[in-house]
């Protein structure tokens, strides 16, 4: 899919595959940092959700094997937060990654990230895994969320 246009509580949107000029805005929204991104932005698929005048919305495909599939960032516009915008992204993620025949998809966030893991549970997504000392090992600086230090990754997957 390069293209897609479609209705959202009456406005109209287009998502479609980014090639450079990426929206560091929205996907710092997800990540901390741009060097993150960039160690797994040039090998993902960027797929950008579009509104009248600026980007709503990202998310990025990261390939792990021919049958499973990462999604390495989702970010949705703060003004469109709440309003269910991630969780038509998932099933639009979903409809690629079968179509280009993916068997699972998996994501990871932090531990500590209750928010993030519900949203994923409430889309079908179910924990398999911590990858240990992720955050650590992956940023320079500590990062803090809902107070505590992000030390380990969850992993959660979903079947396509």
């Amino acid at each position: 899919m390069k293209r897609k246009e479609f209705c959202i509580a009456g406005e109209a949107y287009t998502l479609e595959l980014c090639v450079g000029n990426y929206p560091y805005e929205l996907l710092l929204l997800a990540d901390e940092t741009q060097e993150a991104i960039d160690k797994y932005l040039m090998l993902s698929d960027v797929y950008v959700l579009k509104g009248k005048d600026i980007n709503k919305a990202v998310f990025c495909l990261f390939k792990i094997s021919a049958d499973v599939l990462e999604l390495k960032n989702i970010a949705v516009h703060t003004t469109l937060q709440g309003k269910g915008i991630g969780s038509i992204l998932i099933e639009e993620i979903l409809t690629i990654a079968q179509g280009q025949g993916y068997k699972e998809l998996i994501v990871g966030t932090a531990t500590c990230g209750l928010d993030q893991i519900r949203f994923y549970e409430r889309n079908g997504f179910i924990k398999y895994g911590i990858r240990e000392n992720f955050f650590i090992d992956n940023y320079k600086d500590p990062i803090i969320e809902n107070g505590q230090q992000l030390i380990d990754m969850i992993m959660l997957k979903r079947s396509v």
